[in-house]
């Protein structure tokens, strides 16, 4: 199914900071952030067992438990099982992510992209979510920043395994879409020359953003819109970098990084609007672009995504970006014809 179909609205809700990014956040505002996301017309969620070791599903389970279940759409991921197994979290191995969900729930989480784990993995997240069904399934970083020199190794047991499992129940009904979520580009474009099974659509964190898109736009965008499939943009401000954070790839921000922020935002700030809404509507001009997914971890967070959608950028901001060099010269911007 067609991701645009399915994702009838461009904003949707990342839970990652649900499990524990970072810092830990109290159940209180997690549920609170949940409950302004729907307040503010957000129906789109996406999540992974590995965001806390099952952490963000059980409290996005827990926050929607009120909603009717056909009025929102939830993607979720396979690759990684959460066992009853307690490891310490401080040791869990997550590739260049390092121990970003350190104040995580303290299960073990094995990797593991088989059939028999890609259904296991299903049934568990169900559980969690308390819920009957899931509309997308993603198949969770089988690249290069987790697995390094094995990245190819797992993608090719993903292939036999996880990919034939999804395409399988897309093809019975059981989820409407399946694809990749990962942070590279290299396995989206493995994938997109197979010819079977055939993918519905990706989750690109970090890889489509104003700081980061050269090599997304060039390699997998032209294609990905050709054969009509679409892109859920993950990780719009780059992991908080574009907006003020200190943080660009889940590590401190590089001088380089911090240099171009800076370049932007004398921009923005000279023609009055916002980071977020340069950072949000940047994305969104993309054709193959179905949805954006910034995570939010504070209610006032939802808020500022959603003005800054509605915000009004002049088109002289996105041509003064291109004029500069801060933005691929073949990028679609906002206006273009």
């Amino acid at each position: 199914m067609a991701l645009k179909d399915l994702l009838t609205d461009p904003l949707g809700f990342g839970t990652a900071p649900l499990g524990n990014m970072f810092r830990d956040i109290p159940e209180d505002e997690a549920q609170a952030t949940v409950e302004a996301a729907w307040n503010h017309g957000i129906r789109y969620f996406d999540t992974a067992p590995l965001y806390g070791a099952g952490l963000a599903e059980i409290r996005l389970g827990r926050a929607l438990r009120g909603h009717a279940r056909e009025d929102y759409v939830i993607s979720t991921k396979v690759g990684r099982i959460v066992l009853d197994e307690v490891e310490d979290v401080a040791k869990r191995d997550l590739g260049e992510k390092g121990d970003v969900f350190r104040y995580g729930l303290p299960n073990k989480v094995v990797n593991d992209y088989s059939e028999d784990a890609t259904l296991r993995s299903i049934e568990d997240s169900l559980g969690r979510l308390g819920v009957d069904t899931i509309e997308i399934a993603w198949v969770h970083d089988v690249a290069q920043d987790f697995y390094g020199d094995e990245w190819l190794a797992m993608f090719e047991s993903a292939r036999k395994g996880a990919f034939r499992a999804l395409d399988r129940l897309r093809d019975e009904g059981v989820i409407k879409a399946w694809g990749l979520g990962v942070n590279r580009v290299e396995p989206i474009e493995l994938l997109l020359e197979l010819d079977a099974p055939r993918p519905d659509g990706f989750l690109l964190a970090g890889r489509y953003s104003l700081l980061d898109h050269a090599k997304a736009l060039q390699r997998v965008m032209p294609t990905v819109e050709r054969e009509g499939l679409g892109i859920v943009v993950g990780g719009p401000y780059s992991s908080g970098a574009l907006v003020g954070g200190k943080h660009f790839e889940y590590a401190p921000a590089s001088p380089e990084i911090l240099q171009k922020v800076a370049r932007i935002r004398a921009l923005a700030d000279a023609h009055g609007i916002g980071m977020k809404a340069a950072g949000l509507q940047f994305c969104l001009a993309h054709p193959a672009v179905a949805a954006v997914i910034p995570g939010a971890s504070h209610p006032g967070r939802i808020a500022e995504d959603k003005d800054a959608l509605r915000e009004q950028v002049p088109r002289s901001f996105w041509l003064a970006l291109r004029e500069q060099g801060l933005v691929d010269p073949g990028a679609p911007l906002p206006g273009d014809d």
